[in-house]
C-alpha cells in the first residue's frame, strides 16, 4: 500500500466534503474513515459551521494572557 501523501488541512478538507455529501451511514464510520475520533470530527464541523474554511487552519495553542506577567506600570516603575 503506497504512502499517502496528503497535507493535514487537506485531509480536513476531504472530512468535511464527504462529512456534507454524507457518503458514511453514520458520524462515528466517518470518523473511523479518516483516522480520527469523533471528538476531533465534531470540532471541525462545528469550526466550519461557524467561521468557514479558515476556521479549519491550525490554531495557535498560545495563551491569550499570561497570569505571571508583571505589568507594564510595575515593570516601568522597577526600573
Amino acid at each position: 500500500m503506497p504512502w499517502r501523501d496528503v497535507k493535514p488541512m487537506d485531509e480536513k478538507l476531504l472530512f468535511l466534503a464527504d462529512y456534507l455529501k454524507s457518503h458514511y451511514a453514520s458520524f462515528s464510520e466517518l470518523c473511523r474513515a479518516y483516522g480520527i475520533s469523533r471528538k476531533t470530527g465534531y470540532k471541525w464541523v462545528k469550526r466550519y459551521e461557524a467561521h468557514g474554511l479558515d476556521a479549519l487552519a491550525e490554531q495557535s495553542r498560545r495563551p491569550h494572557q499570561s497570569p505571571f506577567i508583571t505589568p507594564y506600570t510595575i515593570r516601568k516603575a522597577i526600573i
